[in-house]
C-alpha cells in the first residue's frame, strides 16, 4: 500500500480517490470544495489545509484538475509542488490539458528527478465510481511501470501511449470523436422522433445496426430512454458541457499547430460552444440533445 496525495475531487476525482481509499492506500486529499473533502474524509481519507501540506511525505501525488492553468498553478513556480517534492516522488496528472502543457510540467519534473506521467482518463463518472476507467499515459516506461499498480486500483484498461504529452494527444483525439458521436446520435434521434418514432425503439434499432456507438449504447442522450445516465436525471452530473468545450478547443488548437484537417471536430466544437453559450455549460455533455429537442 502506498501513501498517496490526491488533489482535485470533482465528479471524476472524488470517486477515483475513493477507490484508492477502498483499496487500503493511505490517501490524503485536498480540494477547494469543503463538501468534496468531507465526503472523502467520511470514507477514510485524511486531509490538510493546503496542497503542500497534503503532499508532505507522499510517495505519489495524483491531480485531477479542470484545465492546464490549474495544473501549472499546482506544480510550477516557486510555490508549486515540484519545487518542494523530494526526488523520486511519483507524480501523475490525470487532467485533460494541452500536450505542450504536459510536456512543460514534465520537463520541470525531470530536472528535479521526479517521475511524471500525464495520464488522462476515459470512462466517465460511472467508470470513475466503478474503478473501470481507461488511463492513457504519457511518460517514461519506468514511470509507467511504477504507476501501473496504483492506476490498476482506479482503472480497467491502462495504456502507455508514448513519451510525455502522448497521453494528452490520445485523449483529445478520443474526446473529439466522442463529441462527434454524441452530436450525431442526438441528431439522428431527433429526426426519428420528428417522424413519429419512439426514441427507445429507434435506439434499440440503431444499437443493433451499423449506427451503434458508445454514446448510443451506454450513454443515451434522449431523456427517459436509459436508466442511470444524465439524460434521465435532467442532465445533472456527468461530464460537463464546459469541459467538453474545453477539450474540443484543445483538439482545434492542436490541429492548427500540426496543420491537420478536422472538419467534423470543428463543427462539434461550434455546436458545443453554442450549447454552452445558451446557459448549458454546467450540464452533462449529452444535453447537446436539447439543440435538437428544445424543452
Amino acid at each position: 500500500m502506498a501513501k498517496i496525495t490526491f488533489i482535485g475531487l470533482g465528479n471524476m476525482g472524488g470517486p477515483m480517490a475513493g477507490n484508492l481509499v477502498k483499496a487500503g492506500h493511505e490517501v490524503t486529499v485536498f480540494d477547494l470544495s469543503k463538501d468534496a473533502v468531507a465526503a472523502l474524509v467520511s470514507e477514510g481519507a485524511k486531509t490538510a489545509g493546503t496542497a503542500h501540506e497534503a503532499a508532505s511525505g507522499a510517495e505519489c501525488v495524483i491531480t485531477m484538475l479542470p484545465a492546464g492553468q490549474h495544473v501549472e498553478a499546482v506544480y510550477l513556480g516557486d510555490d508549486g509542488l515540484l519545487a518542494k517534492l523530494p526526488a523520486g516522488t511519483l507524480v501523475i496528472d490525470s487532467s485533460t490539458i494541452a500536450p505542450e502543457t504536459a510536456r512543460g510540467v514534465a520537463e520541470v519534473a525531470r530536472a528535479k528527478d521526479i517521475p511524471f506521467l500525464d495520464a488522462p482518463v476515459s470512462g466517465g463518472v460511472g467508470g470513475a465510481k466503478a474503478g473501470t476507467l481507461t488511463f492513457i499515459c504519457g511518460g517514461s516506461e519506468e514511470a509507467f511501470n511504477k504507476a501501473k499498480p496504483i492506476l490498476d486500483t482506479m482503472g480497467k484498461n491502462i495504456f502507455h501511449a508514448g513519451d510525455h504529452g502522448s497521453g494528452q494527444v490520445a485523449k483529445i483525439c478520443n474526446n473529439m470523436l466522442l463529441a462527434i458521436l454524441m452530436s450525431g446520435t442526438s441528431e439522428a434521434l431527433a429526426l426519428g422522433v420528428k417522424n413519429g418514432l419512439d426514441p427507445a425503439v429507434l435506439s434499440e434499432i440503431m444499437k443493433q445496426s451499423s449506427g451503434g456507438n458508445w454514446a448510443l449504447n451506454v450513454y443515451n442522450p434522449w431523456p427517459g430512454v436509459m436508466e442511470g445516465v444524465p439524460a434521465s436525471r435532467n442532465y445533472e452530473g456527468g461530464f460537463l458541457v464546459n469541459l467538453m468545450t474545453k477539450d474540443l478547443g484543445l483538439a482545434f488548437d492542436n490541429a492548427v499547430k500540426n496543420q491537420a484537417s478536422i472538419p467534423m471536430g470543428s463543427l462539434a466544437r461550434n455546436l458545443f460552444q453554442l450549447h454552452a453559450g445558451q446557459g448549458n455549460g454546467s450540464l452533462d455533455f449529452s444535453s447537446i440533445q436539447r439543440l435538437y429537442k428544445p424543452e
